[in-house]
């Protein structure tokens, strides 16, 4: 059942030379190749971390505020079949210092049924909201979607039938090779609708959004100012650890919330 032990050993000692696949997938065939392989059908969001986000949106009570996190508590609650994973491979592979290894991703969806046992466990739905709530609290966010690659190492399918919710930190996500990648694998990895980070007038160029914070290096210094490239994704991570508050989140759509549910329900089915 799934991918056996053994295998998913070699995939974390082969685990250091993702920066090096990445760049394979600009040589032409080759790239054509991979995303076939491991990314088709791909469409990845990253959740804003609750805590950051200004919402640009009018509400008449505060127990009506909109968060990111509902989208995640949506898909718990809709899916019939929920699978907390023991460990984070991605930082189990890296040895990670900084992060929970033991705060693994959360799957949903049919498909976890074919997940080898050893690897993880099915939760109840209040399992699985309370291994989310321990990884926010542990700062890691949230990027959720279909994600061939998760199907191609698990073993598993159909893709349409699983929904992946990765916790990342920004040091041994895999998703680090957003830079590194081709733009069109690249390009399935966005931010939540409605989401825009600003750099304010508040900004010293004291460069602490610059070291390592970014998940796609999409904040530098320019004349001793940050400055977002339109790489972000939105994540919120520049917001959270500047000591200045001159990096502001905000979303100003007031469907958001619905967009994104819509968004991810055309693409897997977690009843």
């Amino acid at each position: 059942m799934g991918r056996p032990l053994w295998l998913v050993g070699l995939i974390k000692k082969s685990f250091p030379g993702r920066f090096l696949f990445a760049k394979l997938t600009k040589v032409p065939f080759i790239g054509k190749a991979i995303d076939h392989w491991l990314f088709e059908g791909d469409d990845l969001l990253y959740l804003p971390r609750d805590r950051v986000i200004h919402l640009d949106i009018p509400v008449d009570m505060p127990d009506q505020m909109v968060l990111p996190s509902q989208v995640v508590e949506h898909f718990i609650e809709k899916a019939n079949y929920h699978w907390v994973m023991n460990t984070c491979i991605c930082r189990d592979a890296t040895k990670c210092k900084d992060y929970p290894i033991d705060l693994g991703c959360l799957f949903l969806g049919e498909a976890v049924l074919g997940i080898n046992l050893k690897l993880g466990r099915q939760a109840t739905k209040e399992e699985a909201h309370k291994h989310m709530q321990r990884c926010r609290e542990a700062g890691l966010v949230h990027l959720i979607g279909r994600n061939k690659i998760d199907t191609v190492w698990l073993g598993v399918g159909p893709g349409n039938k699983l929904l992946t919710i990765c916790n990342c930190c920004p040091c041994c996500c895999l998703w680090r090779i957003l830079p590194h990648i081709s733009p069109q694998i690249g390009k399935k990895t966005t931010k939540m609708p409605g989401v825009e980070v600003k750099v304010n007038g508040q900004c010293t160029g004291c460069g602490t959004c610059t070291q390592g914070i970014c998940f796609v290096d999409a904040i530098s210094l320019v004349n001793n100012r940050a400055v977002r490239s339109d790489a972000c994704r939105g994540c919120g991570r520049c917001v959270d650890v500047c000591p200045q508050g001159a990096i502001e989140i905000s979303i100003d759509d007031e469907q958001f919330l619905g967009k994104t549910i819509d968004r991810l329900s055309s693409l897997v089915d977690v009843s």
